[in-house]
């Protein structure tokens, strides 16, 4: 299931603490978030997808029909949100809207349910199915968050496991890890992870 795309979607490449990033968006509503691809995503993406945020954001928005036209970094309020988010204003991506431009109602449910993990906290995949009336299906939630284009937005890095332990992470662990330190989070780090 697709949205349907407002044309034309604004995006810009940031650069950021964890690295590379791009963002597409219409008005202050984030469509998509891409970060450099890492071996965990690769596994998952389709083989033509590219690997670095810029060239991903645009592929995503051809998909679902829109046309991107770049913006500067300076000229949205959007950007100007990321940029505060990463100086430590850690409430500032919760002002931005959140479309994702594709998704299965199941998938859209889980999402929206990210936002309601506010930064500093963390919910396990459990705790996330039982939220959106679904308490065995751990799996599926770990699967939609896992596919979930607006990251940092809709907030999926402050999904842990049940005994607390960093999980997956499209983006990779080592950025979930850097994400959770910069808001506060609790959480209890994988052994082999190295700390940026």
């Amino acid at each position: 299931m697709s949205n349907p795309v407002e044309s034309p979607i604004r995006w810009a490449a940031l650069d950021s603490p964890i690295g590379a990033i791009a963002v597409a968006w219409h008005d202050t509503t984030v469509v998509a978030v891409e970060m450099r691809a890492t071996a965990a995503r690769d596994a998952w993406d389709a083989p033509d997808r590219p690997a670095d945020p810029s060239g991903r954001i645009l592929r995503s928005v051809e998909r679902a029909g829109g046309t991107a036209l770049a913006a500067g970094a300076d000229s949205s309020p959007v950007p100007k949100a990321f940029a505060a988010y990463f100086e430590g204003e850690l409430g500032a991506l919760d002002r931005l809207g959140a479309a994702p431009l594709w998704g299965t109602p199941f998938q859209r449910q889980i999402w929206m349910l990210l936002r309601e993990i506010p930064a500093g906290s963390t919910c396990t995949y459990g705790q996330l199915g039982a939220r959106a009336g679904r308490p065995g299906a751990c799996r599926a939630v770990g699967g939609a968050v896992g596919a979930n284009p607006v990251s940092l937005v809709l907030p999926c890095h402050r999904v842990v496991g049940a005994s607390g332990r960093l999980t997956g992470f499209g983006g990779g662990l080592e950025r979930k890890l850097w994400l959770l330190r910069h808001e506060g989070a609790p959480f209890s780090a994988p052994r082999r992870v190295a700390v940026p």
